[in-house]
């Protein structure tokens, strides 16, 4: 029985070594999500910073429970508002791909996601104006929300300022 066991943590020992030598020596070190094209990844992060001022100017700070009857239809229109500058990049976005096979099949699926979340804040804005104001959620893609697949690609890209905005998370 001790020669079993023995055997048996020796393979498993070997199989965890060769795990950590491929992966430090001979997988891939590139990101799934990174494509060629950084000029692209640069005019987006421009771009995104323009939408993001946008929606800074948008800011409402105050509380909704102290704004009259009317303060939901109001949020509703500044949610369309700002859910405008990110609908506006992401339709720019699709008429100027990156030059790389890869940037182009990519950010094509990044800008698929983004107009699920486009969605999403459309649907929230919509039950904003019939009164309801309930918590903003997103479509989840496997189990979490969609918002973290977009920033992830955005960030392993270098375009930090096309992660969706928190502005309804709150």
């Amino acid at each position: 029985m001790k020669f079993f066991v023995r055997g048996f943590l020796t393979v498993v020992i070997a199989l965890i070594c060769a795990m950590w030598v491929y992966g430090l020596f001979f997988a891939s070190k590139q990101a799934v999500n990174k494509f060629e094209d950084q000029k692209w990844a640069e005019n987006a992060q421009a771009r995104c910073l323009i939408a993001e001022e946008q929606r800074i100017a948008l800011a409402d700070y105050r509380i909704v429970d102290n704004l009259g009857a009317d303060a939901l239809i109001k949020r509703a229109e500044i949610v369309d508002k700002a859910t405008d500058t990110i609908e506006s990049f992401v339709n720019e976005f699709r008429t100027s791909l990156p030059t790389d096979a890869k940037g182009i099949a990519i950010v094509g699926l990044w800008l698929d996601d983004y107009e699920i979340y486009i969605d999403d804040r459309r649907a929230f804005a919509e039950n904003l104006r019939n009164g309801i104001n309930l918590q903003f959620s997103e479509t989840p893609i496997n189990s979490l929300p969609i918002s973290e697949k977009i920033s992830t690609f955005a960030a392993e890209n270098e375009m930090s300022n096309c992660k969706p905005p928190l502005d309804l998370s709150i």
